[in-house]
């Protein structure tokens, strides 16, 4: 089985033999050493002035990342579940929330953040979503962050990038945490998450905030390279490997430019079979669908094709398939799964198979990427 799904993505077979070695215990000078190198390919990876890794899936770090960072009301941008989120993260933790609400479909605008900023003192933190992976969206969070940041430089810009972190090079200028999760572009099992930190939020960060999710606490350990508590060693060890193979793979700038390639030749693929992309701003991390038939188009994928695909939440179940762009991507596997797209909707009766798909995938892909 094809394992397409925006997260989690497929372990390649190198990272799973780096994280089935004998295990590792936490407190050793060896994994110290593991645990460095790995921070600085991270440093690499984020361009910020400090990364801190926690044992949690990407919501523990959506909250460490609230919890610390804002100390009165949180401005969420909601264009879908990740978004509506940090809002319930800020109300758990008694802190004012304020929320911007669009359809699944539709990035938030930049005009709309001012407003709300403006209207609103008491805001000293926005949460918002680089890439919204309920619908597939990318959110002018650099543009943003810059128009607010001239309003009042201390309000924290908080960027989840745990579905844009290793697929495209993401402006931090302007950004104070910027969130990353194992499962997604970093080809790892669930259960790691990352934080880039400004030197700005370091400092309001202080002497943290909450216990397991102090941020303090991991910041000042973590330089020293190892954990507050037990870190997640074989998930390391494996960030690590995946690291080193991006790296011996033509580094970070080559995958940028691949994961471009392949969405925009998967987007013109299937727009060519005659379907139709969701988001009005795609993001690079999926290509998500919308159509009536989305669901008997993932269960024939499936079941004939070997394809796995995700489908939607909420009032898009059975409404959309997302196909996942993340990773080191075999291009015989992106090529089989538009042409069983393809051959899913002649099944279906919706069209005539004629090899369409991979005639655009192939000439798009491969022309332009020489």
């Amino acid at each position: 089985m094809l394992l397409f799904t925006p997260g989690p993505t497929p372990v390649p077979q190198n990272v799973r033999n780096a994280m089935s070695d004998e295990t590792m215990h936490h407190r050793t000078p060896e994994f110290e050493a593991i645990f460095e190198q790995t921070r600085k390919h991270l440093f690499n990876l984020f361009k910020s002035d400090e990364v801190v890794m926690l044992s949690s899936s990407g919501t523990g770090a959506m909250e460490a990342a609230v919890i610390n960072l804002c100390h009165k009301t949180l401005l969420n941008v909601n264009s879908g579940k990740f978004g509506e989120r940090f809002g319930k993260i800020a109300i758990a933790h008694g802190l004012g929330s304020v929320e911007i609400k669009n359809e699944w479909n539709t990035p938030v605008s930049v005009e709309a953040v001012v407003e709300a900023v403006k209207a609103n003192s008491e805001i000293d933190a926005i949460a918002v979503q680089i890439s919204e992976s309920a619908g597939g969206l990318r959110h002018p969070v650099e543009e943003l962050a810059k128009a607010v940041k001239k309003i009042n430089p201390n309000i924290m810009i908080i960027a989840d990038g745990i579905t844009a972190v290793g697929v495209e090079k993401i402006d931090i200028s302007n950004i104070d945490c910027l969130i990353a999760g194992s499962q997604k572009a970093l080809m790892l099992p669930p259960g790691l998450s990352i934080l880039g930190l400004s030197s700005l939020a370091i400092e309001k960060i202080g002497a943290g905030r909450g216990y397991y999710l102090n941020l303090a606490s991991e910041i000042k350990n973590q330089k020293k390279n190892t954990t507050a508590y037990t870190a997640a060693t074989t998930l390391i060890i494996g960030l690590l490997e995946v690291l080193k193979t991006i790296e011996k793979d033509g580094g970070i700038e080559k995958l940028y430019e691949t994961t471009a390639l392949r969405a925009k030749a998967v987007e013109a693929s299937l727009e060519a079979l005659g379907l139709h992309v969701y988001p009005a701003v795609p993001a690079l991390s999926m290509t998500t669908i919308d159509d009536e038939n989305a669901s008997q188009i993932r269960k024939v994928l499936q079941e004939e094709f070997a394809v796995n695909v995700a489908g939607g939440q909420d009032h898009l179940n059975g409404k959309i398939f997302r196909i996942n762009q993340m990773g080191l991507i075999p291009v015989y596997e992106m090529a089989w799964v538009v042409n069983s797209v393809e051959l899913a909707l002649a099944k279906l009766g919706h069209r005539v198979y004629d090899g369409t798909a991979n005639k655009v995938f192939n000439e798009i892909y491969f022309k332009i990427g020489k």
